[in-house]
């Protein structure tokens, strides 16, 4: 997933130094002939990177090539991570004399809830009925799949280049091979208490080198269908069969893609869930309705806003009960119709909280220190730790 980088880097390896160079030539490149080229070379040195442990010299680039963006010098940023992230979820693999084309694929689900959203191993023939309907419904007629038995939270998913490259390669392997796979899941950290948030499952899609990955891609075929029509028959056929490893919350099948965009668009898509279950919260909690709380939203990055901080209070209290973290993506700290803030408004308002103070400028992202937690803006524009009153009815719930 595309992160801000802000190290400073005072010093690259000669192969850093290549890549800023290759890089820069791919932004500056003035024909798609010259893009293939640059493409080509690009793809070379990070493999060779990637595959020999070398990450640290990918992401010492990718902080002098952020610094060089920040100073309204091109996008050779943008364009080199998006060579990285696309080189990791994906890799060239041999088998029977031939190449395959591989492709880590995430399928995510956004889930609310007052109980504990569940996570972690699934059943094996859970795995296989999911990965069937995948195969059936997803992915192109040519390809093998194999699906990770395990319902993966946003903590517990491979973040290093280096880790998601991997496990695309094993769970790729065993897809060529028609076998399972064996992964040790007993180091993933534990997965953070969040009313709404996202779940994932992992796989690795193959097809024959050139060949189709997804069924949108076979136009010429009787088997093409559109992306809409492809999830349309997952959350058919696929949601029965997750509703078992979700229950006691309300959830929304999203469309099964390449690793990188499926968790942006995971990451996406509970914004909504995250303000609609802490209003939910709050009530219950509180013994409050909707319209008797009150909402700060403030903006929080370095030289532009990085993400929203929604704090909740009930009205005419100081005390900040609860807090929501609405981060942005991409482009859409732009001026584009509508902007997030319509967003945060909107969703704040079809959840019955009338009163919302907008505060102005940019702010600093400040954390406790102690929990590493991020701070909530008061309406003076404080930043304070959400934290509800002694009185609230805090028992936590868990689904049996």
């Amino acid at each position: 997933m595309k992160r801000k980088r802000s190290t400073p880097v005072t010093r690259l390896t000669p192969d850093a130094e290549k890549l800023v160079a290759l890089a820069l030539g791919l932004n500056a490149a003035g024909s798609l002939t010259e893009d293939r080229y640059w493409e080509k070379q690009i793809a070379r040195l990070i493999v060779q990177l990637l595959d020999s442990g070398r990450e640290s010299a990918i992401n010492a680039v990718l902080d002098h090539l952020f610094q060089l963006q920040s100073q309204s010098q091109g996008n050779a940023y943008e364009m080199l991570v998006d060579q990285v992230e696309s080189l990791t979820e994906s890799a060239t693999l041999q088998h029977d004399g031939k190449n395959w084309d591989a492709l880590l694929v995430a399928v995510p689900v956004v889930a609310w809830s007052k109980y504990a959203i569940p996570s972690g191993a699934i059943k094996d023939e859970s795995a296989l009925t999911l990965a069937a309907h995948l195969q059936a419904h997803v992915m192109a007629r040519k390809t093998r799949l194999t699906l990770a038995p395990y319902l993966y939270s946003i903590d517990q998913l491979p973040s290093h280049f280096y880790d998601v490259r991997k496990l695309a390669i094993k769970l790729g392997e065993a897809a060529l091979k028609g076998a399972g796979v064996k992964l040790d899941f007993s180091r993933l950290p534990e997965t953070a208490s969040l009313l709404a948030d996202a779940r994932f499952l992992l796989a690795a899609v193959v097809a024959p080198e050139g060949e189709p990955l997804f069924r949108w891609q076979e136009i010429s075929t009787s088997e093409h269908a559109s992306r809409s029509h492809c999830l349309e028959q997952w959350i058919t056929q696929g949601r029965p069969n997750l509703a078992p490893l979700l229950q006691g919350c309300v959830f929304e099948c999203l469309l099964p893609e390449a690793y990188y965009v499926s968790c942006r668009e995971a990451d996406r898509r509970v914004r909504p869930y995250s303000l609609r279950s802490a209003v939910a919260f709050l009530e219950a909690a509180l013994n409050i309705r909707a319209e008797q709380l009150d909402a700060v939203v403030a903006g929080f990055g370095q030289e532009r806003i990085d993400e929203f901080r929604v704090s909740f209070m009930a009205r005419d209290s100081e005390e900040v009960a609860y807090g929501v973290v609405w981060p942005l993506f991409g482009r859409e700290d732009e001026s584009n119709a509508p902007t997030p803030l319509d967003d945060i408004r909107t969703q704040l308002h079809e959840c019955g909280v009338v009163r919302v103070n907008e505060l102005k400028g940019i702010f600093a992202p400040e954390f406790c220190e102690d929990c590493g937690a991020p701070l909530f803006p008061t309406a003076e524009g404080e930043m304070v730790h959400a934290g509800l009153p002694e009185e609230a009815d805090t028992t936590e719930a868990h689904y049996h």
